[in-house]
């Protein structure tokens, strides 16, 4: 028992650990004690080399490395610091200390040089003002990690339970290097799923490089994607760098892959395999660690089907598909996204916009829209720059969302309110059984409502298993 308490205080009294280099065993000895006095745990090294070896083996907060050692110096263990262990922080000590050394050591990445024979205090005040810097660094860095991870998704909104499923999904390939594959309608957020996919990765520190290719002709794409030397066609009076070799050690996306031409679906096909390709109009190879999405608008099974696309490319590209759904297909996430859409421009614009009425989200999730988000994000812009009022009324949007009828509570489809609300909203639920196999509970989470909630809602919808008979308790 004693043994353990002994044991359980010393790791309570553990300031940081510290990495102490001298060739002085008698300095060495007498100062690594003293510093475990105050509550640190000292590793003692007699000279450079076995201090680059400790560093190697172990993790230290903290290195204290005299400047003259017998087989080296303590700038020599700094400079192995710096390149290899870049979090570890180091302490240079000196016997003959001058303005140029403590400049010298301040610009090679010292933490602060101290002068032999150290005093106490002030040995203990660089330490603690070192551990807490380190403390400060660690913690900025983790917040910038959660910062990254919450960026990637915070622009995607939505609770409907296909989306949901997709943002499980981002989750677990993001860190996988399996080239992607986002279908889905025109409008749908493909940009933003292959931007969140790259800040959830390990990549996130990398570049993103986005290139539309159906935008642009094959012989300017071939040079955008692969880059190009000089004297390479008419108007290459230089080198291009293209953007595979740009998103090196990042994600590259290329959006529209289905106009991509029978010529340049052969280059990619080769580039996806191998990571390899020259530059137009040259003969160097160039190997990339790049990050593939993709996205397409078209069914490219049927333009495999057609010999538009080449079959083998289509394999090499569906390695993992996210399908985008349509927002006529998760009407329940309009509000969400209106509301969404309503504040940015609203803080662009400084117009004072309370929100919506009830008969204009009637009218925006009444309309089919075949622009999907981006169409909705349009409207919205337009509603809250071109409206008079403090709320936003059917009257502010466009006639063709109304079919130049004005929406009013009674007369949406000769319904009231509450019926033209239900019945996307049972749509909603029943889709979502279906999808989870009738099991409520999981149905229930994937909707964000408690189980009780979801019968309620079953019985006033009239929404029944076809498997069985229900019983529902209020």
């Amino acid at each position: 028992m004693c043994h353990y308490l002994m044991h359980k205080v010393k790791r309570t009294m553990n300031k940081g650990s510290l990495l102490l280099v001298d060739n002085d065993r008698h300095v060495l000895d007498s100062m690594a004690d003293w510093l475990r006095e105050q509550g640190y745990e000292v590793v003692e090294s007699p000279g450079r080399e076995d201090a680059i070896r400790q560093v190697d083996r172990r993790t230290f907060d903290l290195v204290l490395a005299d400047i003259q050692l017998q087989d080296g110096d303590g700038f020599e263990v700094l400079a192995h610091c710096r390149e290899h262990h870049p979090a570890t922080t180091v302490i240079l000590l000196t016997g003959y200390g001058t303005v140029e050394t403590g400049v010298e050591a301040i610009q090679a990445g010292a933490f602060d040089l101290l002068t032999k024979p150290l005093i106490d205090e002030e040995l203990l005040m660089s330490i603690e003002r070192a551990l807490s810097q380190r403390q400060v660094i660690e913690e900025n860095k983790k917040a910038k990690e959660q910062l990254d991870l919450r960026f990637g998704m915070e622009n995607i909104i939505g609770h409907d339970h296909r989306m949901l499923k997709i943002y499980d999904m981002i989750g677990s390939i993001a860190d996988t290097k399996a080239t992607i594959l986002i279908t889905g309608e025109s409008g749908t957020g493909k940009s933003l799923i292959a931007q969140a996919i790259h800040r959830r990765s390990g990549r996130r520190e990398g570049p993103f490089v986005e290139i539309a290719c159906g935008a642009l002709p094959e012989s300017l794409l071939e040079s955008e994607l692969f880059g190009h030397v000089a004297g390479a066609f008419t108007g290459a009076t230089g080198d291009k760098i293209g953007k595979f070799l740009q998103a090196d050690h990042g994600t590259i996306f290329l959006d529209e892959i289905g106009t991509a031409s029978p010529s340049m679906q052969v280059k990619l096909l080769r580039v996806l395999q191998d990571f390899e390709f020259e530059q137009v109009g040259g003969t160097k190879t160039f190997h990339v660690d790049s990050r593939v999405v993709l996205a397409t608008n078209e069914e490219l099974s049927q333009a495999v089907a057609e010999g538009r696309f080449r079959q083998d490319l289509f394999y090499r590209i569906n390695v993992i598909n996210i399908e985008l759904p349509s927002l006529r297909e998760r009407i329940s996430d309009i509000p969400l996204l209106a509301d969404h859409f309503l504040h940015g421009v609203r803080e662009e614009s400084g117009k004072d916009v309370e929100g919506f009425s009830e008969e204009a989200l009637v009218a925006l999730r009444r309309y089919q829209w075949p622009g999907n988000v981006r169409e909705l994000q349009n409207v919205i812009e337009r509603a809250v720059l071109l409206g008079k009022g403090g709320m936003i009324t059917p009257t502010d949007l466009p006639s063709h969302l109304t079919s130049g009828t004005p929406v009013t509570v009674e007369s949406v489809s000769g319904q009231s309110l509450k019926n033209a609300l239900d019945a996307p909203e049972r749509q909603i639920i029943l889709e979502a059984l279906q999808t989870n196999n009738w099991n409520r509970n999981a149905t229930a989470a994937a909707l964000g409502i408690n189980r009780t909630t979801l019968y309620k809602k079953m019985k006033k919808l009239n929404v029944q298993d076809p498997r069985q008979s229900m019983t529902f308790v209020q």
